[in-house]
């Protein structure tokens, strides 16, 4: 068990690292300074973190006490500041890491509510604002409605199967490493499966299929 909360921590460290590329980004798209980009940048790879840290009582927040946390946050937002003309050009290759953010930060989430003995269903609701999190944050900063409300995307979903999963993998005495790594590949699956064919949320006068929806734009983390 040891082995495997030190291999979620450094997956930890790379889902900040990601998602803390997608908040820079939509800094800079908003013309924001470096100071703008870099804050930007922090609250999206570390606003779930903090989110998830105050629900289930573990202060201080990682978001403002883990130094390698912070450090993945703000080299994300320096690297996208100086490089940002590249990275826009490789905005699908973003919308994917930014799809295995969401399905790192729900594994580390519900992992770490599930130790800290936060419940069943706690858990599953701590790890899905771990994944979701910093993107509202990051939208609602940027005076943008949440891209999980705005355009009906299969983004909370994978993330309450994720999180699910996790709790009765747990619960079973089934949760491993092996079982951690797969269900980060079905939740990375399932959102970049679900962007490919188009599927959205149940509407009113709508179905399931749609478009790719705001691809070009905006990336939750």
């Amino acid at each position: 068990m040891e082995n495997l909360v030190a291999g979620v921590n450094y997956l930890e460290v790379a889902a900040v690292f990601v998602a803390a590329v997608s908040g820079a980004l939509a800094a800079v798209r908003k013309r924001f300074d470096l100071f703008g980009v870099l804050v930007l940048a922090w609250v999206c790879g570390l606003g779930g973190g903090i989110l998830r840290d105050v629900l289930i009582g573990d202060t201080p927040p990682v978001g403002i006490s883990s130094w390698r946390l912070v450090v993945a946050a703000v080299a994300a937002g320096l690297v996208t500041f100086v490089l940002h003309p590249g990275l826009a050009r490789l905005r699908r290759s973003v919308v994917v890491l930014d799809a295995a953010a969401l399905s790192l930060f729900v594994v580390q989430g519900t992992t770490k509510s599930l130790e800290l003995d936060a419940g069943l269903l706690a858990s599953l609701v701590v790890g899905v604002l771990t994944g979701i999190g910093g993107g509202v944050l990051r939208d609602m900063l940027v005076g943008e409605t949440p891209l999980i409300f705005a355009d009906r995307q299969l983004y909370a979903v994978p993330a309450i199967l994720g999180a699910g999963a996790v709790v009765v993998l747990w619960e079973t005495g089934w949760w491993t490493w092996w079982a951690a790594l797969c269900v980060v590949a079905f939740v990375l699956g399932f959102r970049l499966l679900s962007l490919a064919l188009g599927w959205v949320v149940p509407h009113v006068g709508g179905g399931w299929t749609g478009r790719w929806g705001r691809e070009s734009g905006r990336m939750d983390g």
